[in-house]
């Protein structure tokens, strides 16, 4: 160990002494990283490649007593603080420059108890490693379409994916959490220990505090599905989506049907005649009895005159990991949200008319369905507010080099403004990139108030700022 300077929250660095560091670093079981450790440059590495920071110094946590340890630690030192559960979020807020990163990313148990269908998650776990474990049961948390997307983002969040119309998003599931607060104590939150935090993390991103465990209730899931996807020609995209809506209308909880418009990768199910041809893709999905899934499912097959169709009794775990391939950590990504009450003619038209400019082979606009039992929650229930969109959009540009980042960043806002008159005004936290801080207070719409009132409470600091962030009163009025 070495004197090390770390940014911290005036805007400056603090010089930290060898002997400091060595002493913290002997209370932990995990491990402190310096610049130029074996493992500095994998653990300050995630998804998105356009995030390349590189702090100060990295500590690899191996469970709630080495949070608690570095909490206090960076609040002594009045350190910068990032948090990193899976890595995955667009925006790169689990990587600070030059300050102090609690990785999270060693500590990913998930315990099942099956009589009483629960979990108990820790949060550098993945999808992937909920997912094998809850569906040894037959059991499964609704949570997002990336196997590899961390379970701790996605839920604080909020969280949706393929089972959200049948069992409500990510944190309608989640029954407690232990939180590290900001001053470096170890809190129950739930329905009846520190309610305000437990509202607040519902929804409310890593504001308020560090999770190092959840708990969730678990449903009846699988282990079999009825998904798959049905491919049509772009040229039809604009009749597809018009009958799209339509079917959705009458789509029982059981059905989820995402739309994705992009060039078709080389699937082995399409005619090579197609791979890198404009496609609009209808990704299935129906949780419940199969029989019960092909009547529900045969209004959206008959649309048109598919390409392919592809749809089927699928492992539930291996459709949450059929996006993989095409999410792949190493490319550089950049993302546009907005949310959808309805889909009118209009902005059918504006979705079409950019896939026609897409700016390269990975750029893809996606339709998620929502709705159901997400929406039949109030809106003032949890933090997440938006339970009344229909459809969430996300503008995906995703590149390999550098010299790409212009036009496809580009191509995003158009698209993204064009749409904008026909959107609900709200925003997905998990989508937003990280120039979009200034939307954050219209995301949360009428909880933003109380959310602000749970930070002065829990970090008046703001200790936890790399983030959407939401800044505590105290703070604003110092501005």
């Amino acid at each position: 160990m070495r004197d090390t300077k770390i940014a911290n929250l005036e805007n400056g660095t603090t010089t930290v002494g060898a002997s400091e560091i060595e002493a913290f670093a002997a209370r932990l079981r995990g491990s402190v990283l310096e610049p130029g450790d074996p493992s500095y440059d994998e653990a300050r590495s995630i998804w998105n490649a356009m995030i390349d920071r590189r702090p100060g110094l990295i500590v690899r946590c191996a469970g709630a007593s080495d949070v608690i340890h570095t909490v206090r630690f960076a609040r002594e030192h009045g350190l910068l603080v990032s948090v990193r559960g899976g890595g995955h979020n667009i925006a790169g807020n689990a990587v600070c420059e030059g300050g102090l990163l609690i990785d999270l990313s060693q500590m990913r148990s998930v315990r099942v108890d099956p009589s009483i269908r629960r979990a108990w998650v820790e949060p550098g776990a993945l999808l992937a490693d909920l997912d094998k474990e809850t569906q040894a049961f037959a059991l499964a948390v609704p949570t997002g379409i990336n196997s590899t997307t961390g379970v701790a983002g996605l839920t604080l969040g909020g969280g949706f994916g393929w089972l959200t119309r049948k069992f409500g998003l990510t944190i309608d599931s989640l029954m407690s959490a232990d939180v590290v607060t900001a001053n470096g104590e170890l809190l129950k939150a739930s329905l009846s220990e520190n309610s305000d935090l437990f509202w607040a993390i519902r929804g409310g991103g890593g504001n308020f505090g560090i999770v190092t465990a959840f708990e969730f209730q678990l449903h009846q899931v699988g282990p079999q599905v009825l998904s798959g996807l049905v491919v049509h020609p772009f040229t039809e995209a604009r009749s597809v989506l018009k009958a799209y809506r339509k079917a959705l209308e009458t789509a029982p909880d059981e059905l989820t049907c995402w739309a994705v418009m992009r060039q078709a990768p080389p699937l082995p199910f399409l005619p090579a005649e197609w791979h890198g041809k404009e496609v609009i893709v209808l990704a299935i999905c129906h949780c419940g009895d199969l029989e019960e899934g092909e009547k529900a499912t045969a209004q959206l097959r008959s649309i048109g005159t598919p390409i392919a169709d592809v749809v089927g009794p699928t492992p539930f775990v291996a459709w949450q990991q059929a996006f993989d391939p095409l999410l792949t950590p190493g490319a550089r990504n950049y993302w546009k949200s907005h949310d959808f009450t309805e889909l009118p003619d209009k902005a059918i038209d504006v979705l079409t008319d950019a896939i026609g400019r897409l700016p390269g082979p990975e750029c893809e606009v996606f339709l998620g369905h929502v709705g159901g039992a997400a929406g039949r929650v109030a809106t003032d229930a949890t933090a997440f507010p938006q339970r009344n969109a229909h459809y969430v959009m996300n503008v995906h540009a995703r590149w390999r080099e550098s010299r790409m980042d212009r036009p496809c960043i580009d191509w995003a806002r158009e698209l993204f403004n064009a749409a904008r008159p026909y959107a609900a005004g709200t925003a997905y936290i998990n989508f937003m990139p990280e120039d979009e801080m200034d939307r954050v207070e219209a995301a949360y719409g009428a909880n933003y108030k109380r959310l602000v009132e749970v930070k002065r409470k829990y970090d008046p600091l703001n200790v936890f700022r790399m983030n959407q962030n939401i800044r505590p009163m105290a703070e604003v009025r110092a501005a």
